[in-house]
């Protein structure tokens, strides 16, 4: 309304506003809380779920012995190298415990397996990690007991190199322990593993 100065009255703000600026923050701090709150990472992540224990220990005791003879019955064929063997026979101690007490030994580290109450179980899997993880031993390498040249002028004698008419098999081979150690040591871990699934009560 215009006075008598000639000045008009300010315009009064409609009543609706302030609520859409309230509504409008409240939409705001939503999205940021439901940003902060999907993207923050979990701190308790839910254990899987034991395994069953087995309603007849007998027969998976009988299961894992015929697998750990395999394994050892590979090894000895040469069908399975010795750091392959051991990986197996530890493999095969994890997954019994697993099965017969439901604990998730395939998953866990040595570390983590010592602090359960199945120290048998722990000392042969800890047994197994230096040939798991240690230098691969040498089994396939052949011993060489020959003098070598050390020339280019080197003769050998002639009476060491054996004539076309002597059998092959009289030329005396290189044979020491090497080759056995390692089918020696499969069979000391496989002894192991059956050791374990047999006093396990």
């Amino acid at each position: 309304m215009e006075n008598d100065a000639g000045f008009y009255a300010p315009l009064s703000y409609s009543a609706w506003l302030p609520w859409a600026g309230f509504s409008l923050l409240l939409i705001v701090a939503g999205w940021l809380a439901y940003v902060f709150l999907s993207t923050r990472p979990r701190r308790h992540v839910s254990a899987a779920a034991p395994s069953p224990r087995p309603r007849d220990p007998s027969s998976l005791k009988q299961d894992y012995l015929r697998r750990i003879d395999a394994v050892a019955a590979q090894a000895g064929a040469g069908r399975l190298s010795a750091r392959a063997s051991h990986q197996e026979l530890s493999l095969l101690i994890r997954s019994f415990v697993r099965d017969i007490a439901g604990i998730d030994a395939p998953r866990m580290t040595l570390a983590e397996l010592q602090q359960q109450n199945i120290p048998a179980a722990a000392r042969a899997v800890s047994s197994l990690y230096p040939a798991e993880f240690g230098p691969a031993p040498r089994d396939s390498e052949p011993c060489d007991t020959e003098p070598r040249a050390s020339g280019p002028r080197a003769s050998v004698p002639r009476d060491s190199v054996p004539s076309a008419s002597e059998p092959r098999d009289s030329v005396p081979r290189a044979s020491g322990p090497r080759a056995s150690e390692p089918r020696d040591s499969v069979a000391i871990a496989a002894e192991t593993a059956r050791e374990v699934v047999r006093t396990w009560n």
